[in-house]
C-alpha cells in the first residue's frame, strides 16, 4: 500500500507537507466551495463579505475558513479601501495534481 507520508519526491514545486496542508484545506466542503467560487472569480476576486454572502456564511465563520486557504497557499488577500479582497491561486492547485501524478502509481501500469 501507498504511504504518502513516507513518499519523499518534491514534485512541481511541492513537497509532500504542503500537498497534505493543501488536500486538508480542501477536504472542508465550504473550504472547497470558496475556492472553486474564487477560481471562477479570477482574475478580480471577491471581498471576504461578498464570499461570505454567495456561500451563506456568517462572516466570522468565512474568516476562519479564509485563514486556512490562505495558510495553505490557496488564497491571497489585498487591502482594498476598507475590504479584503481575495484570489485563488490556481498555481497551487496545479502544484497539487502534479504531485498528485507523481506519487501515485497509475491505474493498470
Amino acid at each position: 500500500m501507498f504511504d504518502v507520508v513516507k513518499a519523499e519526491p518534491k514534485t512541481g514545486g511541492m513537497e509532500k507537507i504542503k500537498a497534505m496542508q493543501v488536500m486538508s484545506a480542501l477536504s472542508q466542503p465550504t473550504r472547497l466551495k470558496v475556492y472553486l467560487l474564487l477560481i471562477d472569480r479570477l482574475p478580480e476576486g471577491m471581498a471576504a463579505g461578498e464570499i461570505a454572502e454567495t456561500t451563506k456564511s456568517i462572516p466570522s465563520g468565512m474568516s476562519a475558513h479564509l485563514a486556512i486557504l490562505s495558510r495553505a497557499g490557496l488564497v491571497k488577500s489585498r487591502k482594498v479601501g476598507r475590504s479584503v479582497v481575495y484570489r485563488a491561486d490556481s498555481a497551487k492547485g496545479r502544484q497539487l495534481i502534479e504531485f498528485l501524478e507523481k506519487v501515485i502509481p497509475k491505474a493498470g501500469v
